[in-house]
C-alpha cells in the first residue's frame, strides 16, 4: 500500500515537472515593438484618371456617291497616298449619259417652242395695239408665253440635273491623305436611295492622331482641356506614348448603367505606330505638384494603438504620458511626428493633392521632421497567459490569437 501511495506521489511530481518545463520552454517569446518613421521631404504629387480608349485619325472623310450605277472603275487601293482632286473611281455611265442626251433635247424643243410662241406674240400684240383682235385672244398669246418660258425653265434644271449626276460618276478625292478602307469592288452595285453610300475612308494626316477615351462619370470632373496624358497600346507594350487633352464632350453614353463622357487626346505619331482602331490604356494626369512639401500617404492614416504605444513608451524607458487622440477631417488630419526623446504627438496639418503614395503637405510640418508610418509588435506576456489578464491556460486548450498575429499563414 506504502509502495502504491509513494509510486501516485512520484507521477504527480513528474505531471507538475514536466507543465513547469513546458510553460518554460514553450511560452510566448516577447516580440520588440518597432516604430517605424518617415522624413518629411519635398518632391513631386502627381494624380491621375486611368481609362481606356481606341486610336482613330484626327481628320477621316467618309467618300460616297451621290448616284446609283455598278462601279466600272476602282484606281485606288488600302494605303493608297492620294490628292485632293484625285479620280479614285467611275460608275458605269450609260444610263446617265442617255439621260443627259433626252435633258438636253428636251430643253432644245421648249427653246423652240418658247421661240414660237414669243413670236406669235409679237403678232398677236401688234394686232392687239390696232385694235383688231380682242383681248382674250392678246391674253392667250400672253398665257402661252408664259407657259413657254416656264417650260424651258424646267427643262434646263432637268438637263443641270442630268449633267451633273454625270459627274457624280467620277468619284474623287476631297482631301490630300491615305485610303483607309475601301468598301467596293469593280462590278459591285451601289444605291444611293437613302443616303450615300460609303466608298472609301481617307485620313487627312496620320502622322497625328487622336485617342477617343471613355472616362467614368466619377473621374471626368477632374479632367480639363490641355492636361497631359500618356498611354500605351497592346501593339507596342513597352513603349510609352504622350499627348494633351483638346476635348472634353459634354453628351454621355449610358451602357449598361455606366455613364461616361468622351475625352478627345490628341498624339503625335511620327513613326506612324499608332494605328486606327487600337486600343489604348490613358493615364491622365489630373494635377502635377513639383518641388512641394510631402509625407507618406501612410503617415496620414496611421493612428497608434495606446496600448501598444505604452507598451513602447516602456520598452524605450520614455517616460511620456498616452497622449490623447484627435481625428481630422477633410483636408484637415493630425500627422504623429516623434519627438527627441523618442514620444508621439499628434500635429494638425492640412492636406492637398493625394497620389496614394505621397501627399502634399500645405502646411502644419516642416522638411526634415520626423513622422511616424507605423508602430509594431507586442509587449512580453506571462507564460501561456492572456496579453491583458495574465491568467494561465492549458497547453492542451487552444490559446486566444495575438492581436500582432497575421490572419494568413
Amino acid at each position: 500500500m506504502k509502495k502504491k501511495i509513494k509510486k501516485i506521489i512520484i507521477i504527480a511530481l513528474l505531471a507538475v515537472v514536466a507543465f513547469a518545463a513546458y510553460h518554460f520552454f514553450m511560452k510566448e517569446k516577447p516580440t520588440p515593438i518597432v516604430l517605424q518613421t518617415d522624413e518629411v521631404t519635398q518632391g513631386d504629387v502627381t494624380t491621375e484618371v486611368t481609362a481606356t480608349g481606341s486610336v482613330q485619325p484626327v481628320d477621316e472623310v467618309e467618300v460616297g456617291t451621290q448616284v446609283s450605277g455598278l462601279v466600272s472603275k476602282i484606281y485606288v487601293d488600302y494605303n493608297s497616298q492620294v490628292k485632293k482632286g484625285q479620280l479614285l473611281a467611275e460608275l458605269d455611265k450609260t444610263n446617265l449619259q442617255e439621260n443627259v442626251i433626252n435633258a438636253t433635247a428636251n430643253y432644245n424643243s421648249a427653246l423652240n417652242e418658247l421661240n414660237y410662241y414669243q413670236q406669235n406674240y409679237d403678232r398677236q400684240k401688234k394686232m392687239y395695239d390696232a385694235q383688231v383682235i380682242s383681248k382674250s385672244d392678246y391674253e392667250q398669246a400672253t398665257y402661252q408665253l408664259t407657259n413657254a418660258k416656264a417650260m424651258v425653265t424646267q427643262r434646263l434644271t432637268t438637263l443641270n440635273q442630268a449633267k451633273t449626276n454625270l459627274g457624280y460618276a467620277n468619284i474623287y478625292s476631297p482631301i490630300d491623305g491615305i485610303i483607309l478602307s475601301k468598301e467596293v469592288e469593280e462590278g459591285q452595285t451601289v444605291a444611293a436611295s437613302i443616303s450615300a453610300p460609303t466608298l472609301f475612308k481617307i485620313a487627312k494626316n496620320i502622322k497625328r492622331m487622336q485617342v477617343e477615351v471613355n472616362v467614368d462619370e466619377a473621374d471626368i470632373g477632374q479632367v480639363k482641356v490641355g492636361q497631359r496624358v500618356s498611354f500605351t497600346v497592346d501593339a507596342y507594350p513597352q513603349e510609352e506614348f504622350s499627348g494633351r487633352v483638346t476635348q472634353v464632350r459634354l453628351s454621355p453614353t449610358t451602357s449598361s448603367n455606366v455613364v461616361t463622357y468622351k475625352v478627345i487626346v490628341e498624339a503625335e505619331n511620327p513613326d506612324e505606330k499608332l494605328k486606327p482602331g487600337l486600343t489604348a490604356t490613358i493615364a491622365i494626369y489630373t494635377n502635377e505638384l513639383k518641388g512641394v512639401t510631402i509625407v507618406p500617404a501612410k503617415a496620414i492614416n496611421f493612428t497608434p494603438d495606446t496600448d501598444v504605444l505604452m507598451q513602447y513608451y516602456a520598452q524605450k524607458d520614455i517616460t511620456a504620458e498616452a497622449p490623447k487622440v484627435q481625428h481630422g477631417k477633410g483636408k484637415n488630419k493630425y500627422v504623429w511626428v516623434v519627438n527627441a526623446d523618442g514620444s508621439l504627438a499628434q500635429k494638425a496639418v492640412t492636406i492637398g493633392s493625394n497620389d496614394g503614395i505621397n501627399v502634399q503637405v500645405v502646411s502644419g510640418l516642416t522638411v526634415g521632421e520626423k513622422v511616424a508610418t507605423s508602430l509594431q509588435g507586442s509587449a512580453p506576456q506571462i507564460a501561456g497567459g492572456d496579453k491583458k489578464s495574465g491568467e494561465s491556460s492549458s497547453p492542451f486548450m487552444p490559446k486566444r490569437p495575438s492581436r500582432n498575429n497575421s490572419k494568413a499563414k
